[in-house]
């Protein structure tokens, strides 16, 4: 087994379990000094146990190089499988809608508050089968998760542009996730939300905000023409440090979801598990579009969207209402222009 295939094959798998940051953290940085070794010195290094003495490598790590260039499965490799290489659901639950997707709507790049550099996270998401995309990393006023100032955004988009250059025909669309202000206004100039493929409308303050004026800020962001996702809308925590769902007017906001052709995030992540299921139900009978997203922080984590697909399925959600069963175009043409592929729909949608 090629060494930097099995450290990066264990990160993957503690990202999918949802390991702390510096347990993965080991493995994906040995995987690089690794690979910046010829096969020549990699194995005298190995011959001589000079391996553990280079930067960003420890016992465990060099153990897992030792094993698989004797060409053994590393040990910590196939126990890891056994622990968490299987199933995230039982049998076929939500395998229809995986098959469907084609791309991922939300995930976060270490340019703002996720472990891993761009490229890093469009080809893990290529790697799982999806056609594109999305880099949303999050809006300026998130100082705790690093968020982008409009500079650094614009230099981010050069960088995509890049990043698609070496990965086509997969595309990594542009985007951000941009915070909804206390009055609904977004966090970021509006030439530049312009200029992006994707802009996922979240809200990550006040989120005990009263029942009414919480309405109002959702209505005034998802009836922005800017704005193509409402992203995690009770804002959530069931695992870890508990929040409770924000309280607003479901039936407006997801009205107004649909009049604007604002799809309604089915977010994947298991501390999330956002929109509970009576509120993707009521979204669905509202009409909305819908978007399963991994809201991935580490390349392990975007295989986290059949959480989404099984809820989804659940909910009698079809795929023909799900944008991330849309290719690229017509996810472009969707947001350019508010026109859904023909057949996909929603009642009261464009034919």
């Amino acid at each position: 087994m090629n060494p930097v295939e099995a450290l990066e094959r264990i990160a993957f798998l503690l990202e999918r379990q949802g390991a702390v940051t510096y347990r993965v953290q080991a493995f994906r940085t040995a995987a690089e000094v690794i690979g910046e070794l010829s096969a020549e010195e990699l194995r005298s290094r190995a011959a001589n146990g000079s391996l553990a003495r280079l930067k960003g490598l420890g016992p465990k790590t060099t153990r897992v190089v030792d094993e698989a260039l004797s060409g053994e499965v590393p040990a910590y490799l196939t126990r890891l499988e056994e622990e968490a290489g299987g199933p995230l659901v039982e049998g076929e639950r939500g395998a229809r809608l995986r098959r469907a997707l084609r791309g991922d709507c939300h995930l976060h790049s270490d340019w703002s508050d996720g472990g891993s550099p761009v490229e890093a996270m469009a080809r893990a998401a290529r790697d799982l089968g999806h056609d594109w995309c999305v880099l949303t990393d999050h809006s300026p006023r998130l100082t705790v998760a690093h968020g982008l100032s409009p500079d650094r955004l614009r230099a981010q988009l050069a960088l995509v542009a890049e990043v698609n250059e070496r990965l086509a025909p997969f595309r990594l669309l542009t985007g951000i996730e941009c915070d909804i202000l206390d009055d609904g206004a977004l966090d970021q100039e509006p030439e530049l939300l312009e200029r992006l493929d994707v802009v996922v409308a979240s809200v990550h303050s006040k989120l005990r905000m009263d029942a009414r004026p919480m309405t109002r800020r959702l209505l005034a962001a998802v009836s922005n023409p800017l704005v193509d996702v409402l992203g995690h809308c009770t804002g959530r925590q069931i695992t870890g440090k508990l929040r409770p769902e924000s309280q607003f007017d479901a039936e407006q906001v997801f009205a107004a979801c649909a009049a604007h052709r604002t799809a309604v995030e089915i977010n994947c992540r298991p501390d999330r598990f956002d929109p509970p299921r009576r509120l993707l139900r009521q979204a669905l009978a509202a009409g909305t579009l819908f978007s399963i997203d991994s809201d991935a922080h580490a390349p392990g984590q975007l295989d986290w969207q059949i959480y989404g697909c099984a809820r989804a399925e659940e909910c009698d959600v079809p795929a023909e209402r799900i944008i991330t069963t849309w290719t690229a175009r017509q996810l472009t043409t969707w947001t350019e222009t508010g026109r859904t592929p023909r057949g996909r729909s929603g009642p009261g949608g464009s034919p």
